[in-house]
């Protein structure tokens, strides 16, 4: 069952195997002390014919060994083979959802704060990721209003000789005037950085001694601004959860298993106050519950995510002061892995466990949820075959020009990403909208009947002759009874969405507020919104392409370096020779051959 010949080489040091495939796809990456004895054990292994590992080793067909110098340094390889590969057999934290962070570009000579998707490899200090986004822009308004900074574009300031509609309304100090206090503006960026800290009690201990030294100066109108901006943050800190006696930062790790699938919490508590969590739900796990909790906690505390000065584990993981003499070196800190026995962490560790529980309970509720709906689709749109992967086709373009093809994919009732494709349309002039249609669909079924995933349902945007559009291709493909076919219009004069089938005359008629309708509204909205988007990044590079490339001496070159330091094509058209002569590769007859071309 497994390669005869694999221990014959492995030697007796530590390293990382992959195991792969007949196809060379990599099914597995492990790490051993020992790479022949571990190898050795695999070769030795005998289960039942429906055991994982019994079905993957049939899978083997051969294994690559990669010695290292020590067990850490395997330990690390490992980590990073995984989140190349993303092998079949190891767990992976898939997490669909992009996590904002709040960025505070200290760097700057005037610092901003705001939202970013993924941190920047610079100066900049990051807070997050934040698990719950209505708790992020809830923090950014408190700051906007406590601590007026400016929120304009750009790292460098362009002077003006009058000041944004933000000053006037109280929520920039202004600086682009050469006017404001830098050591108050300064100060406010360091009362936002505490309390993005967490250090929120500090900050309003700050506070109040500055009111007080306000108002025996005399200086009314600064304490009552002290005095509203301490009453904020209380207001803010009586929101917050104390979930400790202590003032640490920790994380707290729970896990829970339901036969194969594997579900993991983690609670972040910052300055002994609950701030945020995390869950993943792992379908189909392989290994024991001690290597999947290491794999998790190497996994999660990769270059991104920092391990803070104590972790709280349910059980102990395997490779325990390994993995802690990892984070020591990649943080230069001390960081505990405790399994507490007793006490407030133990408490803590149960609420994670709960959380890490309640899980499979939303799992099994939205379960229900879609198999209800699944029987009511079937039912009311007369379907051949269970509608669990649906797919929609929306075409965007302007008078035929920047033309694209939008394709969603739902699975079971959300929204697949991974399967979301755009396309852009190649063989088409002008706005002939049917043709596009034909084009994309050509090239997605026929794609599909090559890969064997066809959907069991797919939606057209618009009416009947959308729809015999498509179903042409179909029969041109000879697929028309493969799969379920559905086209939705909005007809006019507020006649609401209706629903065409093929063979029927007559549209079907849902009720505005049935489940079914809305679900299909909610895939045909998110075509519109994949669509569009796509199209509108086109549309602008196009602009941008244009408009630069009609300067003489302006190649890709000093495009990218003009777009990069000013940060905006309208930036670019409003600046002066003197910023122009700043960009990187632009002197002085560029700068002025610029200016002029848009002046």
């Amino acid at each position: 069952m497994f390669p005869e010949n694999v221990t014959e080489s492995a030697p007796h040091a530590p390293g990382v195997y992959l195991m792969l495939d007949s196809r060379s796809t990599v099914l597995y990456v492990g790490k051993a002390k020992d790479l022949f004895k571990r190898l050795s054990s695999y070769a030795r292994f005998s289960g039942a014919e429906h055991n994982k590992t019994t079905i993957m080793l049939s899978r083997v067909k051969k294994v690559d060994t990669i010695i290292t110098s020590t067990e850490k340094e395997a330990l690390i390889l490992e980590a990073s083979l995984i989140k190349k590969h993303r092998p079949k057999y190891n767990i992976i934290l898939r997490d669909d959802k992009n996590y904002p962070y709040i960025r505070v570009t200290v760097e700057e000579e005037w610092p901003r704060v705001m939202m970013v998707r993924k941190k920047k490899r610079d100066n900049a200090r990051y807070f997050g990721p934040f698990s719950s986004s209505s708790a992020m822009w809830a923090t950014l308004k408190l700051i906007s209003t406590l601590f007026p900074l400016r929120n304009c574009k750009g790292s460098r300031l362009k002077k003006r000789k009058r000041p944004c509609l933000n000053n006037q309304i109280g929520k920039c100090l202004a600086p682009c005037t050469g006017t404001a206090d830098r050591k108050l503006y300064l100060e406010h960026v360091n009362n936002i950085l505490l309390l993005l800290e967490g250090r929120n009690r500090d900050l309003t201990v700050r506070l109040k001694k500055k009111m007080l030294l306000a108002a025996d100066r005399l200086q009314f109108e600064k304490a009552a601004t002290l005095r509203d901006q301490i009453s904020a943050l209380s207001r803010t800190l009586e929101k917050q959860i104390i979930s400790a006696s202590h003032s640490r930062d920790q994380d707290v790790f729970g896990f829970a298993r339901q036969g194969a699938a594997v579900t993991i919490a983690i609670l972040f508590i910052r300055n002994g106050l609950l701030n945020g969590s995390r869950t993943f739900f792992i379908s189909d796990s392989y290994g024991d519950d001690q290597s999947i909790l290491a794999q998790a906690l190497t996994q999660f505390y990769d270059m991104d995510a920092v391990p803070p000065g104590e972790i709280l584990l349910p059980f102990s993981p395997a490779d325990l002061q390994l993995i802690q003499a990892h984070f020591h070196d990649r943080t230069g800190k001390k960081s505990i892995l405790k399994i507490p026995k007793r006490g407030d962490n133990l408490k803590l560790v149960a609420m994670a466990d709960t959380n890490a529980r309640q899980l499979f309970e939303e799992k099994e509720k939205k379960e229900k949820s879609w198999q209800g709906l699944c029987k009511a689709m079937e039912k009311k749109l007369h379907l051949k075959r269970i509608p669990e992967k649906i797919e929609c086709l929306d075409i965007s373009n302007i008078g035929g020009k920047q033309a694209v093809g939008s394709l969603v994919h739902f699975l079971k009732g959300e929204p697949d990403k991974r399967n979301f494709r755009h396309f852009r349309i190649k063989t088409v002039e002008g706005p002939d909208d049917y043709a596009m249609m034909r084009e994309v669909l050509m090239r997605r079924l026929s794609r599909g009947i090559k890969e064997d995933n066809l959907p069991d349902l797919f939606m057209v945007d618009g009416g009947r002759g959308q729809l015999g559009m498509a179903l042409a291709v179909a029969v041109e493909l000879g697929i028309t009874e493969e799969l379920d076919w559905i086209g939705i219009a909005k007809e006019k004069k507020d006649e609401g969405e209706k629903l065409y089938k093929p063979g029927r005359k007559n549209p079907l008629l849902l009720r505005s507020h049935d489940p079914v309708l809305l679900y299909l509204m909610r895939i045909r909205d998110e075509s519109h919104r994949y669509g569009i988007t796509f199209h509108r990044k086109l549309r602008k590079k196009a602009t941008i392409t244009s408009e630069l490339d009609a300067i003489p001496g302006i190649g890709e070159a000093k495009k990218k370096s003009l777009l990069r330091h000013m940060g905006s094509l309208k930036r670019i058209k409003t600046a002066t020779v003197e910023e122009l002569q700043e960009v990187k590769g632009i002197g002085t007859e560029l700068a002025k051959e610029i200016n002029s071309h848009f002046h």
